[in-house]
């Protein structure tokens, strides 16, 4: 049986995609590195083997398209963003696909082959069938194995903020981009489950005189434009969205994030909560934000984020001191055809 959750401020709701035909062969292959390996400059602040976990054993259970109603909003809202440009992409790469959130929304009429990459081999088995001609690879976010150049279009969606070394991964994703190539990227923004972390923290505070961290640390959006451009990246958007899920109740919000694979991973995470602390942050969560029919908003605010590689026939800024008009005049123009409008 569904567990009943409202989605609140979607704009489309899309249903599984169908069957695929002769043209939605899926290739495998695999280009994971080394268990433990990582960039030497990145912050090991997640455990990358358990998140690979995670996603696997979420990826095992019975109905995953149980859990999977919020990244397929999410992959829903991306490929809107994919559609608003008007090209054909004859390759294409989604960076941390799960279970094809985001291919099943586009269609062979403007991408010829995607590529979809993950860390946890079981979502990649059991991803969703598109009738686009499809490569399933086996490979880290911060170690793509693809040479430069290659695609004409990069996705990713809600993968991007387990990242150890996001600087990095975000350059991968830049190299890999054949110039005037697009990335069209959704993250978990600062603010996401604060209703959660801050019942858990008030609740860990009260019952054992002190609070660990239970909700993973996020990009914030000032410093994600920063990074984008620091990638390579022109002609940046960065825009936030916010999904607002309505649940019975806490124990029942962290069962759908165990069944999407989005349980905390971080090395400094507290490994088991008291029952009563557990009990006491289910009970301040609905005291503080429960709604009139009794169940609890959960907030997901989410970071979109489209970039450019340069190319020499994209638009850019003209030198400076080019300019044959000045500000000055252009307000003198303004008062010049205000009074005109008066007489």
């Amino acid at each position: 049986m569904l567990r009943p959750v409202v989605l609140w401020r979607l704009t489309r709701l899309w249903g599984p995609a169908g069957s695929a035909g002769n043209g939605g062969r899926r290739e495998v292959a695999s280009g994971v590195p080394p268990s433990g390996s990582t960039s030497p400059r990145a912050l090991n602040i997640f455990d990358r083997e358990l998140k690979r976990k995670q996603k696997n054993w979420a990826a095992r259970q019975p109905e995953p398209m149980k859990f999977d109603y919020l990244k397929e909003e999410v992959g829903s809202r991306i490929a809107d963003r994919v559609y608003d440009i008007a090209r054909d992409f004859p390759l294409v790469l989604d960076v941390g696909c799960g279970r094809g959130y985001i291919a099943q929304h586009l269609n062979k009429e403007i991408v010829g082959k995607i590529f979809q990459t993950d860390i946890a081999e079981h979502a990649l088995k059991n991803s969703s069938e598109t009738d686009i001609p499809t490569v399933n690879i086996l490979a880290d976010e911060e170690f793509l194995p693809f040479q430069e150049n290659t695609f004409d279009l990069v996705v990713s969606s809600l993968s991007l903020h387990w990242v150890n070394d996001l600087p990095r991964a975000l350059e991968q994703i830049h190299y890999v981009l054949k110039p005037d190539g697009v990335f069209v990227g959704a993250m978990f923004g600062g603010d996401t489950l604060y209703e959660l972390r801050c019942s858990l923290q008030l609740a860990e505070t009260e019952r054992e005189g002190g609070f660990s961290p239970h909700i993973s640390p996020f990009t914030a959006v000032n410093d994600l434009g920063h990074l984008l451009g620091r990638a390579g990246f022109n002609t940046l958007t960065v825009d936030t969205d916010e999904i607002q899920v309505n649940y019975p109740g806490m124990f029942e919000l962290m069962e759908d994030l165990q069944g999407m694979g989005e349980s905390n991973c971080s090395w400094n995470r507290k490994a088991l909560l008291h029952r009563d602390t557990m009990l006491a942050a289910a009970a301040v969560y609905r005291e503080m934000y429960r709604n009139e029919d009794g169940s609890i908003p959960a907030t997901y605010q989410i970071y979109h984020m489209i970039g450019w590689k340069y190319h020499d026939s994209q638009a850019r800024p003209a030198e400076r001191g080019s300019a044959t008009v000045s500000f000055g005049e252009l307000a003198k123009l303004n008062n010049v055809m205000s009074q005109g409008k008066k007489e």
